[in-house]
């Protein structure tokens, strides 16, 4: 099946298929010592059609998608993810499961027209359904409470988005808003 088909199925992610780079990423992020550190970035994410996934009643269609970031001027990547973006039409739900190989795992969701432009997805620890899950260090030292995405497409080769992923970090009483921001540009798909 070739991608315009995918993108039909895949209601507002159909947009997303492809590699994308942004070059002007910025990142707000526990320092060393637990303060603030900003880095700017660059990265590359890729998003690849999966298909139509049956759950019985429930049928989904879905991007395979995965990230590299790294500092700018520096060779090796300081994070990384993949995991897979799912369209629910009959729900109209988008979800974003993915993996970060410090031990954090989200599955994000909303509710999302099927043309939409512009959407946002939340997680927060606890939930069964849109919820968070991190190893037992993260779990006692960085514990990501809630996540939140909105993404915006611009255009058939740009979107960008911004991310809050909210900690409880021990030794301090308030919330830290780790966030990271990018807008991509299409460069192959």
């Amino acid at each position: 099946m070739e991608n315009s088909q995918f993108a039909k199925d895949l209601g507002p992610l159909g947009a997303l298929i492809g590699t994308w780079e942004g070059i002007k990423g910025d990142d707000i992020a526990p320092g060393d010592n637990r303060g603030v550190e900003n880095n700017k970035f660059r990265e590359k994410m890729t998003f690849i059609p999966i298909g139509r996934v049956d759950n019985h009643e429930q049928i989904l269609f879905g991007l395979r998608y995965s990230t590299v970031a790294w500092r700018l001027g520096v060779a090796d990547p300081f994070h990384e993810e993949v995991g897979y973006w799912l369209w629910d039409a009959a729900n109209q739900q988008v979800m974003r499961c993915f993996l970060v190989p410090r031990g954090v795992s989200v599955i994000a969701g909303g509710t999302v027209s099927p043309d939409a432009k512009a959407f946002r997805l939340a997680a927060e620890v606890g939930s069964s359904t849109y919820g968070i899950c991190s190893n037992k260090f993260l779990d006692a030292e960085f514990k990501t409470v809630r996540y939140e995405l909105d993404v915006t497409i611009h255009g058939p080769d740009s979107f960008s988005y911004a991310e809050d992923s909210q900690l409880l970090m021990k030794g301090r009483k308030d919330v830290f808003h780790h966030t990271d921001k990018n807008t991509m540009a299409r460069v192959l798909g």
